[in-house]
């Protein structure tokens, strides 16, 4: 064990030795690596970062429900679901084309239409300068990226407004047609009220009564001194008989529609509020302001790593090229 230690201090006493004796080409390449870092990081296009800050909501709907879910709260922040959630829907296509079509980020970006792979280079650009993090609060962190602050700032406020555009536009493929099956089914109960309501006029107009009116006719008839007004109450007691029945048919089918329709009204008009409101589905925190310092690039940091990435290739370089003039000696 202590030979081993031994030895591997002598390594390290001769790389020690071997960089001293390069010192001079070790110096000198870095330090030229050092300046051509400074002055093409002066090339580089300043990007300016603008970063909005967006809770999702706990709902996106309005509970016609006597019973109301705590939960479902429009003014509850919504959870982790509902946060990625959110985050899936501001990196989906309906928002990115939005956002490229709005602002023609191709010619933006320097993407030529000629390009075979302009897509999949919008697709790159894209996600290198929009991003969408969940942070730990709960939050959703829109960063944009972009070498004009105003630019940045207004896609960010953007992309927050198209929250509730694209949410409200995915949430109505399906509440639309569900809220047209439910008006189908109230225009059905509609028509069937307005079928029994017109036959029961009709038999109205024939003298038909209810059952308690037609007990009425038996007493008045027997009640009744003169021949005519015998024959009147004979002759609407005949029409209830024949009708009577029909008429008590019709009359609770009329009660049992009613009803059915006084308890399906809350539900038709959730159908319409969800199919047709359109709802705010996020908090704004904070909304992008314009930059005024850029983000990228650091000048100092890319000095930094390209001299230290250069110093070390060098040494690997030299140790590499003195390593192949002792084999070609012992060749």
């Amino acid at each position: 064990m202590e030979n081993k230690d031994i030895e591997q201090q002598l390594n390290q006493q001769n790389i020690i030795q071997f960089i001293w004796t390069k010192r001079k080409i070790i110096t000198i390449v870095t330090f030229i690596a050092a300046v051509a870092s400074l002055v093409i990081s002066f090339f580089i296009t300043p990007l300016y970062l603008s970063t909005a800050v967006v809770f999702p909501a706990a709902t996106s709907t309005v509970s016609f429900s006597e019973q109301r879910n705590a939960k479902a709260s429009s003014m509850d922040f919504g959870e982790e679901e509902q946060a990625e959630q959110l985050v899936q829907i501001l990196q989906s296509s309906k928002i990115r084309d939005k956002i490229v079509q709005r602002f023609d980020l191709m010619k933006h970006y320097d993407i030529k239409e000629t390009d075979q792979y302009k897509y999949h280079r919008l697709g790159e650009a894209y996600a290198s300068h929009i991003t969408f993090t969940r942070t730990r609060f709960g939050s959703i962190q829109i960063d944009v990226l972009d070498k004009d602050p105003k630019l940045a700032a207004t896609i960010a406020n953007k992309i927050v407004d198209l929250i509730d555009t694209v949410k409200n536009e995915m949430v109505k493929e399906r509440t639309i047609p569900a809220f047209e099956i439910n008006k189908r089914k109230k225009d059905l109960i509609l028509q069937d009220m307005k079928f029994i309501l017109s036959k029961l006029d009709s038999l109205s107009s024939l003298g038909v009564v209810t059952s308690e009116g037609r007990a009425t006719l038996f007493q008045a008839y027997n009640e009744a001194k003169g021949k005519d007004d015998k024959k009147f109450f004979k002759k609407q007691i005949d029409v209830n008989i024949k009708h009577g029945a029909e008429f008590d048919g019709l009359a609770m089918l009329r009660d049992e529609k009613m009803v059915k329709l006084a308890e399906f009204e809350t539900a038709f008009e959730q159908a319409e509020s969800d199919a047709y409101t359109d709802f705010n589905h996020k908090f704004v925190v904070e909304n992008a302001v314009i930059a005024d310092k850029k983000e990228k690039p650091k000048k100092a940091i890319i000095v930094l790593i390209s001299t230290i990435a250069t110093f070390i290739f060098m040494v690997f370089a030299l140790l590499i090229q003195a390593r192949l003039k002792e084999l070609r000696k012992e060749a």
